[in-house]
């Protein structure tokens, strides 16, 4: 299904769609050279490496059973799309805008979220998960909560 957006599109595949989006994602996968696509006259058309990166992407995604949103890198997100988008509530990313840790503007009293901006604070914010993640596996680690050897529960 696509639904269009005021930043972009979403789509979701529909449940007639899901064999032959595996079945395409398995194509994808095992090419070694670039892609080919036969219009209807019957004309061929070379996919650059950036689009067939994409659509691996994309495709991967909705094979998992994922929607996908496609957003132009230089649109703006309201803080109601920006919140959705990190999944977080619209007053928490208010607070994050006010405290500078996301830029914005002000449209008239709206506030207005660059898409580069929020996506930046993503990645920031999930690489820093991660390495508190790894941060906490290793001090676990070391206090032996992962000990090969320890006892196993008996089923009751």
């Amino acid at each position: 299904m696509l639904k269009d957006t005021q930043t972009g599109v979403q789509v979701t595949a529909q449940e007639n769609e899901t064999l032959s989006i595996q079945h395409l994602e398995i194509v994808l996968a095992s090419q070694n050279s670039p892609l080919r696509f036969i219009g209807d006259r019957g004309e061929e058309i070379l996919l650059p490496e950036s689009v067939y990166n994409a659509l691996r992407q994309v495709v991967r995604t909705m094979a998992a059973g994922q929607a996908i949103a496609i957003v132009p890198h230089h649109s703006e997100f309201s803080t109601q799309e920006a919140a959705d988008f990190l999944n977080i509530s619209r007053p928490y990313l208010i607070k994050l805008l006010e405290q500078g840790k996301i830029p914005y503007t002000k449209v008239g009293s709206h506030r207005r979220v660059r898409t580069q901006d929020v996506l930046a604070y993503k990645k920031q914010r999930d690489t820093q998960r991660r390495q508190q993640l790894s941060e906490l596996t290793t001090f676990l680690q070391d206090e032996g909560f992962y000990d090969c050897e320890s006892p196993e529960i008996a089923p009751e």
